[in-house]
């Protein structure tokens, strides 16, 4: 029988990554529904995506992206108009895209690393 290999190693980019997509969906949730995600949801999401990819985070650590994309996404909802918000929530959907560049995206990418470093996140 040959050992299970551990799965790979997530990197301080792909949190960030993870960080910004939560981040996205909590806008996306928040300005189309009226409502945000809880913190144990935004765990559940990030797991779920990266199964997809055969990549494994401790609950742990899910629950604090998840914790501090809320944060961030509380913090700029609670600083634009609804329509600002609907815009700056769509661009980040759309930047989820590799192929699509957005200033605002790299600006709210340089925000989660900077939260993230913050709170002990590190490469």
């Amino acid at each position: 029988m040959i050992p299970a290999s551990p799965p790979p190693r997530i990197d301080f980019n792909t949190r960030k990554a993870l960080m910004f997509a939560l981040m996205a969906e909590r806008l996306s949730a928040f300005y189309e529904h009226g409502q945000w995600m809880t913190e144990a949801q935004g765990a559940t999401l990030a797991g779920n995506w990266l199964s997809r990819s055969k990549l494994q985070l401790a609950l742990s650590e899910r629950r604090l992206l998840s914790d501090l994309s809320d944060q961030l996404a509380r913090q700029l909802a609670a600083t634009l108009s609804r329509e600002a918000g609907l815009y700056a929530s769509h661009e980040m959907m759309e930047a989820l895209d590799p192929n699509y560049q957005s200033a605002f995206a790299h600006d709210m990418l340089d925000e989660c690393e900077r939260m993230l470093r913050e709170h002990g996140v590190a490469d």
